[in-house]
């Protein structure tokens, strides 16, 4: 059997192994490996909220606004990559600089602020150039966003706090 060449497959698999190779560069920044453990902490409960939003709670809202451009089967590597980019992110620019302070307060607000600036990213540059992209879903993700950000922020804290990190 043979197998044909595709360049998108190439490109996200070197883009997580670059990704991979970031984090453990970032362990070593931080001792004890710090990053590690706020990682193992913040991506299951990002996972398990985010989850529970796009399969229970969004799945058919999704469906009814954007079921022209959604895919049949979704791009697992993509999504993937994104969850490790912005919880690494959600590490370097929220959790540790709030656990820094010992602030859980500024978990809260970063983690919104956060979550506001990367769904915006995507969302608002969506609506500036996909052709009848739906106004309410610009609203709606920024929203979620900034919940989930803020709410896998705080939690995190606290878990870490718990755990003497």
């Amino acid at each position: 059997m043979v197998r044909s060449f595709c360049p998108r497959k190439i490109f996200f698999k070197f883009i997580l192994f670059c990704f991979i190779w970031y984090l453990f560069k970032l362990t070593i920044i931080y001792t004890n490996n710090m990053f590690i453990k706020l990682y193992l902490i913040a991506l299951p409960i990002f996972l398990g909220i985010d989850m529970v939003w796009l399969t229970l709670i969004a799945k058919n809202y999704y469906a009814k606004q954007l079921g022209y451009l959604m895919a049949k089967n979704p791009n697992f590597i993509a999504a993937i990559i994104f969850y490790l980019i912005f919880i690494a992110g959600l590490i370097f620019f929220v959790i540790t600089p709030a656990l820094d302070k010992k602030m859980w307060t500024q978990a809260l607000i970063a983690g919104i602020f956060f979550g506001l600036v990367t769904y915006a990213t995507y969302d608002l540059t969506n609506l500036a150039t996909v052709k009848d992209w739906p106004f309410i879903v610009t609203i709606v993700d920024l929203l979620w966003g900034m919940f989930v950000s803020g709410a896998v922020s705080v939690a995190t804290y606290f878990l870490a706090i718990k755990f003497g990190l």
